[in-house]
C-alpha cells in the first residue's frame, strides 16, 4: 500500500493566464512549476500540491497519471 501512495502522481496543465490576477495566484502557478499556457508538469499527489491546485482551479487542469504511462 505504501508503494501505491508513493507512486500517486498528477499532471497539472496551465489553461489560464495569470494576467490581471492577484499576485498570490501567480505565485501559486510558479510554485507548481508552471509559467506558460498549455505547459504541463507531473507532480507527486500530496496534500500541499492538491491545496495549490484547489486554490487556482480556474487556471489549471489536473488529471491523474498512471505509473505505467511514465
Amino acid at each position: 500500500m505504501a508503494g501505491s501512495k508513493a507512486s500517486a502522481r498528477v499532471r497539472v496543465t496551465q489553461i489560464g493566464s495569470p494576467i490581471g490576477r492577484p499576485a498570490d495566484q501567480r505565485a501559486t502557478l510558479v510554485g507548481l512549476g508552471l509559467n506558460k499556457m498549455h505547459r504541463s508538469r507531473v507532480l507527486e499527489d500530496t496534500p500541499s500540491v492538491r491545496g495549490m491546485i484547489d486554490k487556482i482551479p480556474h487556471l489549471v487542469r489536473a488529471e491523474p497519471v498512471d505509473a505505467e504511462a511514465e
